[in-house]
């Protein structure tokens, strides 16, 4: 049970949400691989390969060296293609493919802190121009989200920032100094123990849906556990919501985030080869 509406006078507080498996059922950048398919950018392959990317991820076998390959193979696979045309073809398909995915446990949770006076933060390691349209559709403040470089308009296969592990974490404390959020009285959910390290910023985290590693973690902090299992419309669920305007969180994801992130990822590769 959240909260009452809290007092203004009161600092400020939010909810961290991380997207795919939390928020929606699947993965929001491999739901979009038909939509880039019809519209040019990929071919028949790289279809089937995103749907066994999709499958992996649903089924929770999808460890840390597998969504790192899945990253490498995605920024590759984006080189060259022009950002307006895939921001069109998102929002073009964005309700038939995405509105349907949304857990009503998560909208519910969503509509409540609203309720409680609290921002709603998408934290996602997607794209930001896919997470971003989602973050607007489900009603969230604020989107912190991976980033490719642009160069002419066009993706140059490089990240910029990518929002994965301690750069979520990093994200989050950054975003409570510059909006004057209390942590201690923010709430985060993840489905995965990468996020650990963002779950534990906040004096309230959960896990949604976690994968063996943060059942394990979530039992032994004594972190809630919530199931969501139910997909629905929103239009059907919340038709006369109104859309709230997104605020990217460009500032909370500096260079030394993003720095601090791939050393973790380097250190956790070396362990993982003396193993």
């Amino acid at each position: 049970m959240l909260h009452s509406v809290e007092n203004h006078s009161m600092p400020r507080t939010a909810a961290f949400f991380d997207l795919d498996k939390t928020v929606i059922a699947k993965s929001s950048t491999l739901t979009f691989s038909k939509s880039f398919y019809q519209g040019g950018l990929i071919n028949r392959r790289a279809v089937l390969r995103t749907a066994y990317a999709q499958f992996v991820f649903l089924a929770g076998r999808a460890d840390h060296d597998q969504m790192e390959r899945m990253r490498s193979y995605l920024s590759a696979l984006c080189k060259g293609w022009n950002v307006e045309h895939v921001k069109e073809l998102v929002a073009e398909t964005l309700h038939e493919l995405i509105d349907p995915l949304i857990y009503d446990e998560a909208a519910s949770l969503i509509e409540q802190h609203h309720l409680a006076g609290r921002d709603v933060v998408i934290v996602s390691t997607s794209g930001a121009e896919v997470v971003e349209p989602i973050g607007e559709l489900i009603g969230a403040d604020r989107v912190v989200a991976t980033r490719m470089v642009v160069e002419d308009g066009c993706y140059t296969g490089e990240v910029e920032y990518y929002a994965y592990g301690p750069t979520k974490a990093e994200a989050v404390r950054e975003l409570a100094e510059s909006e004057g959020y209390d942590l201690e009285r923010c709430y985060a959910y993840s489905d995965s123990a990468t996020d650990v390290p963002m779950l534990e910023t906040v004096g309230h985290p959960h896990a949604v849906n976690p994968d063996r590693a943060l059942r394990r973690e979530a039992v032994a902090r004594d972190w809630p556990v919530l199931t969501f299992s139910r997909p629905v419309s929103l239009k059907q669920r919340l038709p006369s919501l109104p859309p709230r305007p997104i605020v990217t969180a460009a500032a909370a994801v500096g260079a030394a985030a993003a720095t601090a992130g791939l050393l973790w990822y380097a250190a956790r590769r070396r362990a993982g080869s003396a193993a």
